[in-house]
């Protein structure tokens, strides 16, 4: 908890602000508005930013399938200078020895921006170090939900989604001179907060030394890579018919026995069992034989991205149902606190219901700083003292009249002076921060008091809400965590 909450006291003051990373683009390409907060500008991180959104690298921060295997390391980041989380793939010490091409290759995907794509948003080069920086997808990969799922298999119409967003990836790619993919298989496609099935763009970097553009197993291999070691835009093709292959059966399934299963025409014995009754025959035969001219041996007899989102658009179903509903998964900022029993404060930071918070703050006034604000009521003679208790009353005065912005500059003029502490009035200032629109600062005050009484949850609620505010869900939801189970300990010592 402690470090989760040192990581943001470093993120939210302005000198931390880096332009090249918050600015959104508007660009989003393939037909849709994109990410709900746009996709930032391709950016050059350093090596400590990215060092300190992993917290060094630590190992609880590894995601094992995030579109990569080994002995390359994908980290789950949240950068010190947005609310954004991101992946961050460590290349092994010996990929890419010329820095200057890893920067050219990056920069090239970095201009990539679409909402079928899991985007590259930056990347570092520093000394030996070699890092890509991506949009994290929390819904895990395709591999996961196909072979590994726990409470319910990918319906059919999700199954013919995720062919088709592929599809329509690898064509937006195309279009802007990306036609190359590599090692393309179900752990390169992923699932954003939505449900909606993602190409990562880690596969669109030319092949390096970190290894083979294709895995080992030569089953799924393209035959001309066998010939060649060169990748072609019918390469991926092929990949792309393996992948349809995996979505029909559920299992990963070497092509050359499901090609002997469909030239005998025994093609349902290549369907997965739980897809029984859920697909006519004919949306079944169709697919067959999509798979069937994607995986032909001759690279120009099997079909054209353009030809192969035609198709897939026509098998669509259930179109209008978002995906995280075809899915089952929770979506939504508040379902992972919901189970949570909350108090009426911690609810109303959940709602982000101001007035609320301010009528309980007012209501509660100054009980919580009893062992704090009055450690140095020794010195109430002096004058220095007086005016500075006069700032905090004046402060109070406007909080009560709801003139928040006069409670601003009351409330820092006491804090300011730095002759008492008192985590309630920062409570109250973070509040009239957020009735002012400034979640920022609103954040910096909650977590200050948060340092100030470490136990007390009313800090950890208020950073909910500023958080809220900010659009960083995830870490919301951990906060409220946090207040709930300090509240929970409290309430058991009365």
């Amino acid at each position: 908890m402690g470090a989760r909450c040192s990581r943001f006291s470093l993120c939210w003051w302005p000198a931390h602000f880096k332009s090249s990373v918050l600015e959104p683009a508007d660009d989003l390409e393939n037909g849709g508005d994109g990410d709900r907060d746009g996709v930032p500008r391709f950016a050059e991180f350093r090596l400590e930013e990215l060092r300190a959104a992993t917290d060094g690298f630590s190992p609880d921060h590894i995601v094992s399938e995030h579109g990569e295997k080994a002995p390359n390391v994908v980290y789950r980041g949240n950068l010190l200078n947005s609310d954004r989380t991101v992946a961050i793939k460590r290349f092994n010490k010996f990929a890419w020895p010329d820095p200057r091409q890893f920067l050219e290759e990056a920069r090239a995907v970095g201009q990539l921006r679409s909402e079928r794509l899991a985007n590259l948003i930056g990347c570092c080069c520093e000394g030996e170090e070699r890092l890509l920086v991506a949009e994290f997808m929390p819904h895990e990969t395709l591999a996961k939900h196909l072979f590994h799922w726990d409470t319910q298999p990918l319906s059919w119409a999700m199954r013919i989604r995720v062919v088709l967003y592929l599809a329509q990836a690898l064509e937006y790619c195309n279009s802007k001179g990306r036609a190359l993919y590599h090692d393309l298989n179900a752990y390169r496609v992923l699932f954003d907060q939505d449900g909606d099935p993602r190409l990562s763009c880690f596969g669109l970097m030319k092949n390096s030394r970190d290894g083979k553009s294709y895995s080992t197993n030569l089953a799924f291999t393209p035959p001309e890579y066998l010939r060649t070691g060169r990748v072609t835009p019918e390469s991926v093709v092929y990949s792309f018919g393996t992948l349809l292959l995996d979505l029909l059966s559920g299992k990963h399934i070497p092509p050359s026995h499901a090609l002997d299963l469909i030239r005998s025409k025994n093609f349902l014995m290549l369907m997965d069992s739980c897809l029984e009754g859920h697909f006519s025959n004919a949306d079944g035969t169709e697919l067959v034989r999509l798979a069937s001219r994607c995986l032909q041996y001759e690279p120009r007899e099997r079909p054209n991205l353009k030809s192969l989102v035609t198709t897939l658009t026509s098998l669509q179903k259930d179109a209008d149902v978002p995906s995280y509903i075809l899915m089952g998964i929770p979506h939504g900022p508040t379902n992972s606190v919901q189970i949570l029993s909350l108090s009426p404060f911690a609810e109303a930071c959940t709602r982000l219901d101001l007035t609320a918070i301010h009528e309980i703050l007012e209501k509660v006034g100054y009980k919580d700083d009893e062992g704090i604000a009055n450690e140095l009521s020794f010195q109430v003679w002096t004058s220095q003292m007086q005016e500075t208790l006069n700032c905090k009353k004046h402060g109070d005065s406007a909080f009560r009249a709801k003139d928040f912005g006069t409670a601003i500059d009351y409330y820092t003029q006491f804090i300011d002076s730095g002759t008492m502490i008192s985590p309630t009035v920062l409570a109250r200032r973070c509040l009239s921060y957020l009735m002012n629109d400034m979640p920022q600062e609103a954040l910096g005050d909650a977590m200050q008091a948060q340092v100030v009484s470490p136990e007390w949850p009313t800090a950890y609620y208020l950073q909910a809400a500023a958080l809220l505010s900010l659009g960083m869900e995830t870490d919301a939801q951990e906060s409220l965590k946090d207040g709930a189970s300090l509240e929970t300990k409290r309430n058991k010592k009365y």
